[in-house]
């Protein structure tokens, strides 16, 4: 049969060949009009209701269940999004809604459930914001859990794996997702779907390589059908040539290869061909995942990204609570230093319990320190938490989004009244602990120099520093070729930010997404970044590839690199010198 190649977004890398194994959940007809459609007799309603409520315990304890399995497969920070859906059902906004309609319109649990989820789901869906758009799947989930507890004879279909396959499936929900048993499960390819979903983040975390958003084509795949996975492509080949399969077995092979050989790197440090040694840190959203980021060869944490720990919390964490997480990760890292980032929320993260304000442009609004300086109560409860773990080990802080020296100034107010409450009270902490500040928006990588007489350090956030110098949503799909970090605007910022805290004898890191990419390395190195972190899964790739460099070939590189005018070019010039290297 002719090969059938389909296209989607690789969301996970690595290339795998496997049959088909093409899943069909049952519980998935809650967005059917027929069932919405089902009434009882006004006799039935408690004995319907007892029924849901049976449904949403069993729901409860398989989500527990789930969480408790997810900490161990994909880590503390990911389980949340499991955890996520277990507090859903406890959501006064949630379940007693449809307890109210199997009372008020006695309709069946089943077509309450469908109903209720069908309209949260639309609301999310109708959101501008597509990461929150996203998150619609996260409901549906929740729906057909409930609607397989309902009739908990019907197969998820799951379990029913005994070889190893290639996933096919319209969705995949990230319940789903954290069942997947790697050894099993070689790769999934699914119809809908985007980069930032959780099933993405999960698949990673997993080591699955994976595709979505392939939309129709998938329907030509068979039960059984051989399948070529290349999630670094996003290519999916159904039925390939001889010729095809041979050729993508080869690559395969060098791939995990290559996988394992990356094992031993983890226990070493990370030094390049020169001999120059450079500092690779982890970024971590638990403190928990310090433990990983330790095991994994990180030199410390570059980014504690604290707005997870209010984020799965269903009130305000105290000081004592934020004091414990941070004195957790910083004795996990066994001395190694570790940067807290103050809570930043806002834009695509929101916290219900603070009531934050909707707005037509959240990442251009009220978020992060913006927010810690309209709260100062709330950002000093998170600072003195900070000094307090400061005094066991070695403590950084760092605050976010900061567009001028007002507002750092005003941020070092803050840290300053803390600091004078814990001498007032007699409690310890590091009195020389370094501060610094994220430089994620353009006017603070354009008066680098100035803020660089006052601050410790700089971290780059590529993540936000893209999207604001080139005014690019980095979650709008329309515009998305437009994002780019190597675009020669935002290197001449970073090239400005490195120079500017060298001269005045500071130092710089970066946290975004820029520092984990191999590609960037020889720029980065030649740029002299000092301090890079990146999710801990790629540190071993990234000391692999440092070994292979000499810095004053890479400084030649970047001053060649920086005189470029377009990404496109840059990125050449980047795969030419990875080639030679």
């Amino acid at each position: 049969m002719t090969e059938l190649r389909i296209d989607g977004i690789g969301v996970s890398e690595g290339i795998r060949l496997a049959p088909a194994y093409v899943y069909r959940p049952a519980a998935v007809s809650y967005g059917q009009p027929e069932e919405a459609r089902q009434f009882i007799d006004s006799s039935q309603v408690e004995a319907e209701i007892a029924k849901l409520g049976e449904a949403r315990e069993r729901c409860a304890a398989e989500l527990e269940a789930l969480t408790e399995k997810a900490k161990v497969s994909v880590g503390e920070e990911q389980a949340g999004i499991v955890a996520g859906q277990r507090k859903l059902l406890d959501d006064p906004a949630f379940y007693p809604k449809m307890e109210a309609r199997i009372r008020e319109q006695h309709e069946t649990a089943g077509a309450a459930v469908a109903e209720v989820i069908r309209a949260v789901a639309a609301l999310f869906e109708g959101m501008k914001n597509a990461y929150m758009q996203e998150r619609a799947a996260d409901i549906r989930d929740i729906g057909g859990r409930l609607l397989a507890c309902l009739s908990p004879e019907q197969s998820r279909g799951l379990a029913d794996i005994r070889g190893q396959v290639i996933l096919v499936a319209d969705d995949l929900t990230p319940s789903d997702t954290v069942q997947l048993d790697p050894a099993l499960v070689a790769g999934f390819i699914t119809r809908t779907g985007g980069a930032t979903s959780h099933t993405a983040i999960l698949a990673r975390s997993l080591g699955i390589a994976a595709i979505v958003g392939a939309g129709s084509l998938i329907d030509g795949i068979e039960d059984g059908d051989p399948l070529v996975l290349d999630g670094s492509d996003g290519l999916c080949i159904a039925r390939p040539s001889e010729q095809t399969a041979a050729e993508y077995s080869r690559r395969m092979g060098l791939d995990l290869e290559r996988q394992k050989s990356l094992e031993a790197y983890a226990a070493q440090p990370a030094v390049t061909a020169d001999g120059t040694r450079v500092e690779l840190a982890a970024n971590i959203g638990a403190a928990a995942e310090a433990e990983a980021a330790l095991r994994l060869g990180a030199d410390g944490v570059g980014l504690f990204r604290t707005e997870f720990l209010f984020m799965h919390a269903k009130e305000l964490p105290g000081e004592q609570e934020q004091y414990r997480a941070y004195l957790e990760a910083a004795q996990l890292m066994d001395g190694r230093p570790v940067i807290i980032r103050t809570m930043d929320i806002g834009g695509d993260k929101e916290l219900p319990y603070l009531e934050l304000p909707k707005e037509a442009n959240p990442f251009l609004g009220y978020r992060a320190i913006r927010i810690g300086l309209s709260r100062p109560e709330l950002l000093k409860t998170q600072l003195r938490a900070v000094l307090r773990a400061s005094a066991f080990s070695t403590m950084k802080v760092m605050f976010p989004m900061i567009s001028g020296l007002d507002e750092w100034r005003q941020a070092k107010a803050v840290l300053a009244k803390a600091r004078l409450e814990l001498e007032q009270e007699g409690v310890d902490f590091d009195r020389n602990m370094e501060v610094g500040i994220m430089v994620e928006i353009p006017s603070t990588a354009v008066m680098a120099g100035l803020f660089a007489q006052e601050v410790d350090f700089f971290s780059i956030g590529t993540n936000d520093l893209v999207q604001y110098t080139l005014a690019v949503d980095r979650m709008n799909e329309h515009v998305a070729y437009l994002y780019d970090y190597f675009h020669p605007a935002v290197l001449h910022l970073i090239r400005n930010v490195i120079e500017a805290s060298h001269h005045a004898g500071k130092w710089t890191g970066m946290c975004g997404g820029m520092a984990g990419d191999p590609l960037a390395a020889p720029l980065l190195l030649g740029l002299g970044l000092d301090e890079w972190s990146m999710e801990a899964g790629g540190l071993s790739r990234m000391k692999e590839t440092l070994a292979r460099l000499d810095r004053d070939a890479c400084r030649k590189l970047a001053e060649d690199v920086l005189r470029l005018d377009t990404p496109a070019a840059v990125r050449q010039a980047l795969k030419d010198f990875a080639a030679v290297e």
